[in-house]
């Protein structure tokens, strides 16, 4: 230390220093139990997330009963202490909405599946489906922060986050989070997808999420500035980390510490980005399975391409995110072009996962923030001019792989696809399966913060749904 800063304040917060940190490293070994807590079925997790919430009465869970009623008033019964947006409350008239595709049900399992996905059909004995989701958000962006990182209100970390956090980097040169964008391809319904959707929140900066790109360089300022050569940019950053080493010596800042791995996380990128987006080492049946749209950087399509190879060179956590489900309006024309736009290449990204023997310990989750609902939103005779609204009381998603039973489905809605009517599954439900089938107990793995113990299920009951598990 120069001995020109020694001064007062200097010396006094060393002294507190050299007196704090062997008490404070002491509280974090303990806040930390040694992670996994036990095997785990899953390495990875690749999260597809669809943005705006796809409409469950018309891809999963088709009714008789709205079909018979088509047109008619939703029961009063059914309606009873429904919380509403601002789009349908002072909508007087909620005639009951049957799905205007058709469907089957599908392979062994006899999962219903629209005619809308067609690919998705294909592999309904590789999904497990859980029909009886639900959670109490009705507004996006709480929802979508609910369901991401198990609070309503932002600030929280992200599921990325909790579990880069507690199991660490799988390798050196490729991020352990990595969170991809797209919508649809009309731009006609998308949402906006705010960073804290991939945070860390109260812990530390490195466990957030690295956004890739859909043009330029995935990753801003990855390639070196004109007339610096990676030996000039390695001795720069061997300096630096120096540096900082020093000023993490004294001050004892875990961003620091953070600075210092993404510097080198960037200088490791250099190299391993180019040969992860270059696809010409793709089999041409693997790009043809992937569908037209997995050549144009930032599709949905070139991002589950994306997603299989960063999975299989070690990224632990990838999140896609689809804007484009949210169909107030036009619903006849805009549902099937969100269909088109993903339906290939989900259904792709597991079969290709598959093949590669990957998809035993990868869980692959489908679905959105909540479902769509049951009535209609607008005028149910003029098809440019209706659709549904959020519906967070009854909803569908899908998973694959990482530990879950194939041709698994899980609970059901009632008769008007409006409420769950057996086996429900809350969001935190949810999440702490997830966690479990990454080998992590969600009641033990809290971080301290503030005097709280924080976890990712929050406060309120949370159970694990051993019935999904594959035995």
């Amino acid at each position: 230390m120069n001995p020109l800063s020694l001064n007062r304040r200097t010396f006094l917060g060393g002294l507190s220093l050299s007196v704090g940190m062997p008490a404070l490293q002491t509280l974090m070994a303990a806040e930390s139990p040694p992670l996994p807590h036990f095997p785990a079925k899953a390495k990875r997790v690749i999260y597809l997330m669809q943005s705006g919430g796809p409409s469950h009465v018309d891809l999963f869970d088709d009714k008789e009963t709205l079909r018979k009623m088509q047109g008619e008033e939703m029961p009063a019964s059914i309606l009873q202490g429904l919380r509403q947006t601002t789009m349908t409350a002072g909508q007087k008239s909620k005639p009951c909405l049957a799905s205007a595709w058709d469907g089957h049900r599908r392979g062994e399992s006899g999962m219903w599946v629209s005619d809308l996905l067609p690919h998705t059909a294909e592999i309904v004995d590789d999904l497990c489906f859980v029909r009886s989701l639900h959670g109490e958000q009705i507004n996006h962006a709480p929802a979508m922060t609910h369901m991401l990182t198990g609070h309503n209100l932002p600030g929280r970390p992200s599921i990325g986050a909790w579990l880069t956090y507690g199991l660490g980097s799988m390798v050196d040169d490729l991020p352990s989070f990595v969170v991809m964008t797209s919508q649809d391809r009309q731009g006609s319904c998308g949402q906006l997808f705010f960073d804290y959707y991939w945070g860390a929140g109260f812990l530390p900066g490195k466990h957030q999420g690295v956004p890739f790109r859909s043009s330029g360089d995935p990753v801003l300022y990855l390639s070196n500035p004109k007339g610096v050569s990676r030996h000039a940019r390695r001795e720069m950053l061997d300096g630096l980390s120096e540096m900082n080493q020093f000023a993490h010596q004294r001050y004892a800042d875990p961003e620091i510490e953070t600075r210092i791995a993404q510097y080198e996380m960037a200088f490791q990128m250099q190299s391993s980005v180019p040969e992860l987006t270059d696809f010409s080492d793709e089999p041409a049946s693997v790009l043809e399975m992937y569908g037209p749209d997995v050549h144009r950087k930032g599709s949905y399509a070139y991002n589950c391409l994306m997603a299989r190879r960063l999975a299989e060179r070690g990224t632990r956590y990838i999140q896609l995110m689809h804007a484009g489900w949210d169909q107030h309006g036009n619903l006849p024309n805009q549902l099937p072009i969100q269909c088109k736009d993903t339906d290939q290449p989900s259904a792709a990204l597991v079969k290709d996962l598959k093949a590669r023997g990957l998809l035993d310990d990868t869980l692959v989750i489908w679905g959105g923030e909540f479902g769509r609902t049951p009535f209609v939103q607008g005028d149910i005779n003029n098809p440019n001019a209706h659709g549904r609204d959020h519906h967070p009381r009854a909803f569908t998603m899908w998973m694959a792989g990482g530990g879950v039973q194939p041709g698994k489905i899980h609970g059901s809605s009632d008769e008007f696809a409006f409420h769950v009517a057996e086996d429900p599954v809350h969001i935190r439900d949810l999440q702490a399966t997830l966690l479990h089938l990454c080998g992590i107990d969600h009641e033990r793995f809290t971080h301290r913060h503030q005097g709280l113990d924080f976890k990712l299920t929050g406060t309120e009951p949370a159970r694990v749904v051993k019935e999904i598990l594959a035995g």
